[in-house]
């Protein structure tokens, strides 16, 4: 597992799944904070760590070392699973990894420091590692 996008400490280790709430927009995070432009979520989705990761590393693969990049979620849900053969009952499977649950209006990645043409082809190179529909902002 990738040990920076996961919690270092819980409270609890198993957390009961919640339901999928499909309307509503986001409470928090819609807003640029700290970039100049940034990739948003128009949809409802768990997105893993490896998702995140997978799309950060896009990111900077395509700007070469330039500009500067803000994660703006964190995985800190643990999500269970059981083994493939495994019979009904037997309890809760153990923690396979980590997600975040994103709904619309999410300010996913924000950068600065690059031009607005190398900024959006970086964030559509990072969305498509992404499970979700997403647009490019901008300040």
């Amino acid at each position: 597992m990738n040990n920076m996008l996961q919690p270092r400490k819980m409270k609890h280790r198993k957390w009961q799944k919640g339901r999928r709430r499909l309307k509503g927009l986001t409470k928090a995070g819609a807003e640029l904070e700290f970039g100049s432009f940034g990739l948003k979520s128009l949809d409802t989705s768990w997105i893993s760590a490896r998702q995140i990761e997978a799309a950060r590393r896009a990111i900077t693969h395509y700007i070469q070392r330039g500009g500067k990049i803000w994660i703006r979620i964190f995985p800190d849900k643990p999500i269970t699973t059981k083994g493939q053969e495994m019979p009904m009952g037997q309890g809760k499977g153990s923690v396979d990894y980590y997600a975040v649950n994103v709904k619309p209006g999410r300010i996913l990645f924000e950068m600065d420091g690059v031009p607005e043409g190398i900024a959006q082809e970086a964030l559509r190179r990072a969305a498509h590692k992404l499970p979700i529909k997403t647009k490019f902002v901008k300040r």
